[in-house]
């Protein structure tokens, strides 16, 4: 793992909020490396600062202190359209609620980040039908997702997330509304992209039965990631 690029990094990151007159501290300290092909899961409580950490990943927040290094350049000091250059073409999103389109199908709700970047159409047919038979969902591309299940809402929510073939993919409680049979399976996708596409994969996760799939767990608890840079997912386990 050593000799793979690093595609994001955290030095000494924090973000603090202002809740009325008290200063809360929401990340602190976190220094982390994600590699390329490598898949890790960030545990901790609700309201632990894993949610805030994606963000900061992300590029969606600024941190207080500390520094976001993608790729090797400083989140921070980019212009707004260089971000959204990033977050378009480089980073992908999975979010516990989906946040599909009701009024689109699995196809054009997929489909949509590359009309977005400008993709042609010819383009962008083929690699959203790549990116739905990754999923497993060829034959449910014309359902809206009211006609879907939600471990299917899940599976095309991942496949927007790729179809724009990013290098990093943030997760952030991807399997919260799911049942245990369909989080497994979610899961077992993240794997299998790192595996055979080399993304990487940051997800923020509670459910401790998942933790063997991910290369690394990192722990947050109270803002701070505890337990050195990696930790066994046999510690998790119940």
């Amino acid at each position: 793992m050593s000799t793979r690029e690093t595609i994001i990094s955290t030095v000494d990151l924090g973000r603090t909020f202002q809740v009325g007159s008290e200063e809360v501290e929401a990340v602190g300290g976190v220094t982390m490396e994600v590699r390329s092909g490598q898949f890790i899961a960030v545990v901790g409580r609700s309201g632990s600062g894993k949610t805030t950490l994606l963000n900061l990943l992300a590029g969606l927040d600024t941190p207080t202190s500390g520094a976001v290094m993608f790729e090797g350049q400083d989140l921070s000091q980019m212009s707004a359209a260089e971000l959204t250059e990033i977050r378009r073409h480089k980073i992908g999103f999975v979010f516990q609620s989906f946040g599909l389109l009701p009024l689109l199908s699995a196809f054009e709700n997929v489909e949509l980040p590359l009309q977005i970047s400008g993709t042609s159409l010819r383009d962008r047919e083929e690699r959203t039908e790549e990116a739905l038979e990754m999923v497993g969902l060829t034959r449910r591309a014309r359902h809206r997702p009211y006609e879907l299940s939600g471990g299917e809402q899940q599976r095309v929510a991942i496949a927007r997330a790729m179809v724009t073939r990013p290098p990093l993919i943030l997760a952030d409680e991807p399997t919260g509304e799911l049942d245990s049979a369909n989080a497994t399976a979610i899961f077992g996708l993240f794997a299998g992209m790192v595996q055979d596409q080399g993304i990487s994969v940051v997800a923020a996760t509670h459910d401790s039965a998942l933790l063997a799939m991910a290369h690394e767990v990192r722990e947050m608890r109270d803002g701070r990631m505890v337990g050195g840079r990696g930790t066994e997912a046999g510690r998790y386990r119940n």
